[in-house]
């Protein structure tokens, strides 16, 4: 259950979205190592065979349902922006250092807040607003040693991913009534579709080994997704936004 006060509630959806934050860099540079070798379709067709292949047992043995309320164009809107966020980017990291692509990632927080302060109705006071806008020109000053990777068509894409990752947290955030397990495999089993429909742009047989690791990928991403989706269900998309920065940290280490 969750904690009963707003404070027990907020520092745990904090805790977890940071929890989240830290397995998404082993996701990404997983992600980064596989996508030198196989399609971004193909990645994304295989990643949800083992993300689907963990959450269904889970919601079984839990006696969750994994069906999914509230607006079915909005579920589905939130399908397809994930996915195309994923694709975006290891797309984008296939040409640009993972470092890079997190930085052009760090325009989300900012994004993130203006959607929950216009579309969410949060909301949001100065003091988010300071440490979003705070972070961001930490980023820039980051990505400087690096400037060249800006002007990479890649860059585009991987901005057009951020985009789309920050508006998933609105929608997410919009259909918290839902348990995470459906939200997440419902993403899931979606993203899959797509990724099986591009996967023959360039498949390539993965070994044992790889083929593992693919499924490898789907499990630690879907506990990612887990992560994050429970945190939007405790506290504002406003509220985490800003500590989507520690990435960065990651990343550098990870990249």
């Amino acid at each position: 259950m969750p904690p009963k006060t707003e404070f027990g509630r907020h520092s745990l959806g904090i805790g977890l979205y940071l929890a989240g934050v830290f397995f998404f860099a082993v996701n990404d540079a997983l992600g980064k190592w596989l996508v030198a070798s196989y399609g971004v379709g193909e990645m994304l067709f295989i990643r949800s065979i083992g993300g689907v292949g963990m959450l269904v047992p889970i919601a079984l043995y839990l006696g969750v349902s994994l069906r999914m309320r509230g607006s079915w164009k909005l579920q589905l809107a939130r399908i397809l922006v994930q996915t195309l966020d994923s694709y975006c980017f290891y797309y984008s990291t296939r040409y640009l250092p993972l470092a890079d692509v997190m930085t052009f990632y760090m325009a989300g927080p900012i994004i993130v807040t203006a959607i929950s302060a216009l579309a969410l109705g949060e909301r949001v006071g100065p003091y988010r607003w300071s440490a979003v806008v705070v972070g961001f020109v930490g980023v820039v000053i980051a990505l400087a040693p690096n400037g060249g990777a800006a002007f990479h068509p890649a860059a585009l894409v991987a901005l057009l991913g951020s985009t789309m990752f920050a508006i998933s947290l609105a929608m997410t955030r919009k259909l918290r009534d839902n348990h995470p397990l459906a939200l997440v495999t419902g993403q899931y089993i979606g993203s899959g579709l797509i990724g099986a429909a591009l996967s023959p742009m360039g498949w390539a047989t993965p070994g044992p080994i790889d083929f593992g690791l693919l499924l490898l990928l789907g499990i630690v991403s879907a506990g990612c997704f887990l992560l994050i989706t429970r945190a939007l269900a405790l506290a504002q998309a406003s509220l985490l936004a800003p500590f989507q920065y520690s990435a960065i940290l990651w990343a550098a280490i990870f990249g």
